[in-house]
């Protein structure tokens, strides 16, 4: 992997991080509540990153010829399958148990969250187990 990429990788995982952090995504009594519709803050989080997303992926490949750190823009297919529908429900149970998806919980590893060990090895564990025992198709 080029110098550049790594690079290119760890600005996007430290701004990444940092915003998590700042939005308080990183508390799961945050989240939690959230999940509980007493405080919806993090309703303006969500609705942020989905514009930002929806720009860069409808924009980025109208505006550039191929991407900055890559050789082209590729499609991915997706399908609405009953694996993907179980993996989307088993994600939601853990994220509802433990007030933490996978990006929080390493943000909050970084900020001194050291409870949140227990998710990340959940989570861990659970990735370990999917590619086990259902690999892909």
């Amino acid at each position: 992997m080029r110098a550049a990429t790594l690079f290119a990788a760890l600005l996007s995982g430290t701004i990444f991080g940092f915003g998590l952090a700042l939005a308080t995504m990183i508390r799961p009594e945050v989240v939690l509540d959230f999940l509980r519709f007493r405080d919806l803050g993090l309703l303006l989080v969500l609705g942020g990153a989905v514009m930002v997303t929806l720009m860069t992926y409808q924009l980025a490949p109208r505006l550039l010829t191929k991407p900055l750190l890559g050789p082209a823009f590729e499609k991915h297919h997706a399908e609405l399958s009953g694996r993907t529908l179980l993996g989307a429900a088993l994600f939601g149970i853990g994220w509802g148990l433990c007030g933490v998806c996978p990006g929080p919980a390493i943000a909050g590893l970084g900020a001194g969250n050291w409870p949140l060990l227990l998710a990340v090895f959940g989570i861990f564990a659970g990735a370990y187990l999917q590619g086990r025992f259902f690999p892909g198709k």
